[in-house]
């Protein structure tokens, strides 16, 4: 399979890399790249084939990963309007829509939208992916094995979804950040130096996250394991419960994911 990139930023390079660990060959990806100190970059990195403009070679590809910012998708899919033939292309611009990004080139469909997030860069992102109709079985199997070069990936059955996985998965990392500064806030409060809070927060996180993934019950189930009758656990929760968390995540997830559709209308507009 060859793979060309369109922009070489943070997301591209994790993927690029992610390949070449998993055993792709350097010859088989081609990178475009406007600015030098990236281009020279790149090769440094992974010996990739890397340029400033697509050229035939560049299209000569089986999937076209679009990895440009989406400010500025409409203006660099303008030299490959027309030109695409077989290609299954991915788009892992931030709110750009299928229909938009079809317009951009020329009414070409064969299109897969994703959602990474930022974990991609370390290798343990989490990714949703949606796919036009027209995109054949193996298309899909070459979007999903591209995309899990940094983590996981699950399909989504609208494109409509992409706006809750970005809501959830996309924006998520934001709240766990922001989850684990309060904690470690709480922490210090209590006593313990900066360092010592941001470890117990941190590792607790990591610990309970790891747990949940290697375990086939329910958060609700590992939650209860943990929540002693009339012990600290359940202090803590029933305080939070009556501070109306609970209600205040599901109004959070609901605002970012009105944001993405938000996005996605401005971002498609030709004017």
């Amino acid at each position: 399979m060859k793979i060309s990139f369109l922009g070489g930023g943070n997301m591209a390079s994790a993927l690029i890399g992610g390949l070449r660990e998993q055993g792709f060959a350097a010859q088989d990806i081609q990178v475009v790249e406007l600015l030098e100190a990236g281009r020279q970059r790149l090769v440094e990195q992974f010996a990739v084939r890397v340029q400033a403009a697509p050229d035939a070679a560049f299209l000569a590809c089986d999937v076209l990963v679009l990895a440009v910012k989406p400010q500025q998708m409409r203006e660099a899919l303008q030299p490959l309007a027309g030109q695409l033939a077989q290609q299954i292309v991915v788009s892992i611009a931030a709110g750009l829509r299928l229909a938009d990004l079809s317009r951009w080139l020329g009414g070409y469909t064969r299109l897969v939208r994703a959602m990474p997030n930022t974990p991609s860069l370390i290798g343990m992102g989490m990714t949703g992916l949606y796919a036009d109709a027209s995109v054949p079985e193996q298309g899909r199997e070459a979007a999903s094995r591209i995309m899990q070069a940094v983590g996981r990936s699950v399909w989504l059955d609208s494109e409509a979804q992409i706006d809750a996985v970005t809501a959830i998965s996309g924006s998520g990392p934001a709240y766990v950040f922001y989850f684990l500064e309060a904690l470690q806030a709480a922490g210090e409060s209590l006593g313990l130096d900066s360092a010592a809070a941001r470890m117990l927060a941190q590792e607790t996180f990591v610990g309970a996250s790891a747990l949940a993934a290697r375990s086939e019950e329910s958060l609700a189930v590992l939650r209860e394991r943990v929540t002693s009758k009339g012990g600290t656990t359940e202090a803590a929760l029933r305080s939070m419960t009556a501070a109306g968390l609970p209600a205040s995540i599901g109004h959070a997830v609901l605002a970012a994911a009105q944001r993405s559709a938000e996005l996605g209308e401005q971002l498609g507009k030709d004017a």
